[in-house]
């Protein structure tokens, strides 16, 4: 049985680090980071969020693809429209992951002031030096 349980570990792991890449590699990109903004304002067509962009909409659709990969973007073609709206659930393992790391690099922190505060500190036990 722990055999078992470590491999569904290991394997939820693996899909945790994968997810992880994909959202930061889509977080990565200047333009996807606007199109992610735009869209926290409401859906948008393609062509809506392609407006403050000087590129063609086949370069902007890859930006979408990037996103849609990394489960940040949902798209849905309605006739001609294709439109996009923000999935801010796959938010919530980078924030998990980014909260995480916050919290192992203040306890490094908070071990090297005690530690710096510790040397500097002068000793109790020490007699006053006479002139």
């Amino acid at each position: 049985m722990t055999g078992l349980l470590f491999a569904a570990i290991v394997s939820h792991m693996d899909n945790l680090s994968s997810r992880l890449d994909h959202v930061f590699g889509a977080l990565a990109d200047p333009t996807r980071r606007a199109i992610l903004a735009r869209l926290g304002e409401g859906e948008a067509s393609v062509g809506e969020l392609a407006r403050p962009f000087a590129m063609a909409l086949p370069s902007l659709m890859k930006h979408i693809r990037v996103l849609e990969t990394g489960g940040l973007v949902r798209s849905q073609k309605r006739g001609r429209i294709r439109t996009c709206r923000l999935n801010q659930a796959a938010m919530t393992d980078a924030e998990r992951w980014l909260g995480d790391q916050r919290a192992v690099w203040e306890a490094r922190l908070d071990r090297l002031e005690a530690y710096v505060e510790a040397i500097e500190a002068p000793t109790s036990t020490s007699s006053p030096r006479k002139a």
